[in-house]
């Protein structure tokens, strides 16, 4: 197993605040993580110790608005494109040089997962993959309206618990069947688990980052 970095260092020339763990070795691959309500960037510092690429760059984002002990992406429709904007400044800035948008990921829990599709659906540049986890969609039927085809054939893969008590499973479900009738391009997996990311969980999204990393 890698031994991976055992510090954090930040891209203060972001318009968001972050965490930032480089890669053990020279790469342009990215993972950009999405928190979610309340949550903060370090919450998921973890991720980069679990998935174990040892050419992986990991940028935790954190959220615009304060809200209880952490932040908040959007409390309104309003909100949610003026943060989609926030994050088009990020990666725009993030891709122009140091990294590659073919080679990196979008990863989202609750309302980043959200994010994940209402911002990343309508970016310009195309990522090697999309990760949405436990959370619901704004309007699954005008994305469909306005989501370019080549990016609805982009890999997307989302997951949900059965048990989840802060976002009901049989809504989350149905929102995908609307965007999978439409044309993406969805794996979806349901778990028997809470509003939570959960170990069989994660091994499933390592295998999946694994069989679309791009590797020139």
């Amino acid at each position: 197993m890698t031994t991976f970095p055992q510090y954090l260092t930040s891209l203060d020339y972001l318009p968001l605040s972050n965490l930032f763990i480089p890669a053990e070795v020279p790469s342009s691959r990215l993972m950009i993580l999405l928190h979610g309500r309340g949550g903060k960037s370090e919450d998921f510092s973890w991720i980069a110790e679990n998935f174990d690429f040892d050419d992986m760059h990991y940028l935790l984002l954190n959220a615009p608005e304060a809200y209880e002990e952490g932040y908040s992406w959007y409390d309104s429709p309003e909100s949610i494109r003026n943060t989609s904007k926030l994050l088009t400044k990020t990666f725009d800035i993030l891709f122009e040089k140091e990294f590659d948008a073919s080679k990196s990921f979008l990863f989202g829990f609750s309302q980043g997962a959200l994010l994940t599709f209402e911002f990343a659906a309508r970016y310009t540049d195309e990522l090697a993959g999309y990760i949405a986890i436990s959370g619901h969609l704004y309007d699954p039927d005008l994305l469909v309206k306005e989501t370019h085809t080549k990016r609805k054939n982009s890999p997307w893969l989302c997951t949900h618990g059965t048990k989840d008590e802060a976002l009901d499973f049989n809504t989350a479900k149905n929102q995908i069947d609307t965007l999978q009738k439409g044309g993406f391009n969805i794996a979806f997996h349901s778990y028997e688990k809470a509003h939570i990311i959960n170990k069989e969980e994660t091994t499933m999204i390592r295998q999946w980052i694994k069989t679309l990393r791009v590797d020139n």
